[in-house]
């Protein structure tokens, strides 16, 4: 029996590794070069931004690939009459699923550290992108004549090596600041990654001040945050973008913090009421004021949600496998495809749309966080219904 439990387990380990290799290959590939041209990058920036993307990678492909492999060795197990045989031995078909749940259960750990990392590698994949802009601007200005992001744009005449011909630099205000033109002869750009700035030299240059004010035969260097000329912007604080050791501590900062508006917020009506003033309470300060509060407690909520949904992903690995194997048995086809296809459609059809309900209500506060899990518990039930039967016939 320890033969054939260790055959059973160094079949489904071969045809994990192989399926997870080829499909994250290809998912990483198309995903980098999506992203690529999505912000520009030219080919040697792709290839740097795809091992950022690699965890994200991963948990797309991991449990489709772990049902895969489970199908296909159960599959063939059972249409090859083992698993019969097993039985006329006298020996529970469990003992042929026990090192594909072990298999499945340390894969799913290592998949909820790996959705974790996922997370805080988008972060360092956007800031790849920022770091990267120079050569992104570079790229865009030999090829269309123009880049732009939210707060700066240049258009030029051409590019010869590294010197910009005839630009036309325009740097976005925001609150006091004004809105800078700036017209030269020629100008480069230079990026300073540990300061976090991009430098642009310019050479025979005019500036002009929200349209009136004018400076002209400006020799001198620019510098523009590497952040506000990227078109992918600073570091994003969603919840989805933050590691689990930071989401416990932003779910005490947004407790207090949302503690402290309600506060203020019944002081202000005490005193509003108190005074008579009781248009106050329905005019547009008071609408601003509670709008502000239902953001709050909207992050909470997804705050809240998003560890349970980190851990839902990870151990749906193991609901794939509890429920994959058991099927395959029944349907005893050796085709690995047809198997696979068989197992995975009612997953598609009632586990991802229930998990999306259940991320969606609970993100919102319709629903608790735990309603994350109503897909993985699901699976669950299902599979223990599927393996009842296997056992007893």
């Amino acid at each position: 029996m320890k033969i054939l439990t260790r055959y059973i387990l160094f079949e489904l380990i071969k045809w994990f590794v192989v399926a997870l290799s080829a499909l994250t290959l290809i998912i990483a590939v198309f995903g980098g070069v999506r992203e690529g041209l999505q912000y520009g990058l030219p080919p040697a920036q792709v290839l740097g931004l795809i091992p950022y993307g690699l965890p994200w990678t991963l948990c797309l492909a991991v449990p489709g690939t772990l049902l895969l492999a489970t199908t296909t060795v159960y599959g063939r197990l059972a249409g090859w009459n083992e698993v019969v045989a097993i039985k006329s031995q006298g020996i529970s078909p469990r003992k042929i699923l026990e090192p594909l749940w072990a298999l499945a259960f340390v894969v799913s750990v290592v998949m909820v550290f790996v959705n974790d990392l996922a997370a805080s590698c988008r972060n360092d994949g956007r800031r790849y992108v920022v770091e990267s802009v120079v050569e992104i601007a570079y790229g865009m200005l030999r090829t269309k004549g123009q880049y732009s992001s939210p707060r700066f744009s240049i258009h030029v005449k051409g590019v010869e090596d590294r010197k910009l011909i005839r630009p036309n630099i325009v740097i976005n205000g925001s609150g006091d600041a004004p809105t800078l033109r700036i017209t030269a002869e020629e100008a480069e750009m230079q990026s300073d990654r540990e300061q976090g700035d991009m430098k642009l030299i310019l050479r025979d240059g005019r500036l002009s001040i929200d349209g009136r004010t004018s400076v002209r035969s400006i020799d001198d260097t620019l510098t523009i945050p590497l952040q506000e000329a990227s078109q992918a912007g600073g570091a994003s604080e969603a919840p989805s973008w933050l590691a689990l050791r930071v989401i416990s501590k932003e779910v005490v900062r947004q407790e207090a913090a949302i503690e402290r508006c309600k506060k203020t917020q019944a002081a202000q009506a005490a005193c509003q009421m108190l005074c008579g003033d009781f248009e106050t309470l329905t005019g547009d300060e008071w609408k601003t004021n509670a709008a502000v509060l239902r953001d709050a407690e909207n992050r909470l909520c997804r705050l809240e949600a998003e560890p349970h949904r980190r851990w839902a992903a990870g151990f749906s690995c193991l609901c794939f496998a509890f429920v994959g194997a058991p099927m395959a048995i029944r349907l005893r086809n050796r085709d690995l495809l047809t198997s696979f296809f068989l197992c995975f459609l009612p997953i598609l059809i009632v586990y991802y749309p229930l998990l999306v309900v259940g991320i969606d209500g609970a993100k919102d506060g319709r629903l608790p966080p735990w309603s994350v899990w109503a897909g993985n518990i699901l699976l669950l039930l299902w599979g223990a219904y599927l393996l009842r039967r296997v056992l007893r016939y």
